[in-house]
């Protein structure tokens, strides 16, 4: 299994899609395939992919295979035909990104980095990529966490990052999605009108819709809004003490958790 391979594979599929979807029936304003701010955020991925290769030792799918040689975790336990523990695995494993998610914005100091990923101005795919290096390490243990914990086999980990990036990207584009197709998927996926709502300025709207892939969670706990104030082309991005062109270079980036928000 090469798990780099099928991540990168999917990934760029999904960027020329997602980018001819932007381009063909943008949301919000006119769509540029290139710019200064699209262009840092792609950079944030790339420092991001290299300090975990540094600073972790294994992947998730890599931690998956080590739990199931040692015959760790829940699922291990329980007499269940393997269709039935994939599908409480992965639905396990997107509810502790929910909770996650939750705890980042709940937690002073947690917030402080996922910050960040708010402080975009602007709602596009690459919004997707854009997380602070120290939340991207904090994400993988947390997820290593719960894939021991929960006994998730290889092939169920690498389904669900596969998923859980693509649906980053889906759900931060700047698309134009039918309404009635929008309130069909919204029973079960994360839309980009859905998350969009999660982007706001206003604090109200950004600590709702945390839900990255399944959006049963935002409803079951009680933090599902299903439209903004404004509408979604009137509505203001970002955060209101980053705002100014010179927050958005990498290297303020990476300092922003330890400036002050106003």
């Amino acid at each position: 299994m090469n798990e780099a391979f099928i991540r990168l594979e999917v990934f760029f599929f999904m960027v020329a899609a997602l980018s001819a979807w932007e381009w063909w029936q943008p949301r919000r304003p006119p769509f540029r395939l290139v710019s200064g701010r699209r262009l840092v955020n792609v950079l944030m991925l790339v420092v991001n992919i290299a300090i975990v290769r540094i600073v972790l030792i294994s992947s998730l799918v890599g931690i998956a295979v080590m739990a199931q040689d040692g015959e760790v975790g829940l699922l291990r336990f329980l007499p269940l035909p393997d269709p039935v523990s994939f599908l409480l695995a992965f639905v396990a494993l997107d509810l502790v990104v929910y909770w996650q998610h939750r705890m980042f914005h709940l937690v002073p100091w947690f917030w402080r980095v996922h910050a960040v990923h708010h402080s975009d101005v602007e709602f596009d795919q690459t919004t997707g990529v854009r997380f602070h290096p120290v939340e991207i390490v904090l994400s993988t243990i947390i997820k290593g966490a719960a894939v021991v914990a929960i006994g998730a086999t290889p092939l169920v980990v690498l389904v669900f990052e596969v998923v859980l990036s693509s649906s980053s990207l889906f759900n931060h584009a700047n698309a134009r999605m039918p309404r009635v197709l929008d309130r069909i998927l919204r029973w079960v996926l994360v839309t980009p009108d859905m998350h969009r709502i999660h982007h706001s300025v206003d604090s109200d709207e950004h600590n709702r819709n945390f839900g990255f892939c399944l959006t049963w969670w935002d409803r079951l706990f009680g933090s599902y809004r299903d439209q903004p104030q404004a509408t979604h082309e009137q509505m203001q991005i970002g955060l209101a003490g980053f705002r100014e062109p010179s927050d958005q270079s990498v290297a303020r980036l990476m300092t922003q958790p330890i400036r002050v928000m106003a």
